[in-house]
């Protein structure tokens, strides 16, 4: 019985003091602070075109269900806008290919590497 008693009074401590430290009855004024929402520290830059590394460097804060919706957003409107512009530059090179062949008469420009030449 008067371990039964004991057990029942540190429950009862173990509960009071947990309590205590998330209402805020210690040294502090009321409860807990507010932690500051966690912002995307390393953006993609703005200056220069999106590339690889920024992808791979690229790490989201994560929020209470996941991720932050409107840092995600941003990233993936950013490098869509990066992919339509690469994809129009590569059709207009590709158009002006088509054209200098036509008007070369369908000489075939080769895109293939030259290998280095051996000067001495």
């Amino acid at each position: 019985m008067v371990m039964f008693l004991f057990l029942v009074i540190a429950l009862a401590v173990v509960v009071a003091a947990v309590t205590l430290a998330v209402v805020g009855g210690g040294e502090g004024s009321g409860p807990l602070p507010e932690a500051a929402p966690e912002r995307l520290h390393d953006p993609l830059p703005l200056d220069r075109p999106v590339d690889r590394s920024d992808i791979d460097h690229l790490r989201f804060p994560l929020a209470v269900r996941g991720y932050r919706m409107a840092d995600v957003d941003d990233a993936l409107n950013r490098v869509a806008a990066e992919l339509a512009e690469r994809d129009a530059r590569i059709a207009d090179l590709e158009s002006a290919l088509a054209g200098a062949r036509h008007a070369g008469g369908g000489d075939r420009i080769s895109m293939d590497k030259q290998a280095p030449q051996d000067h001495q």
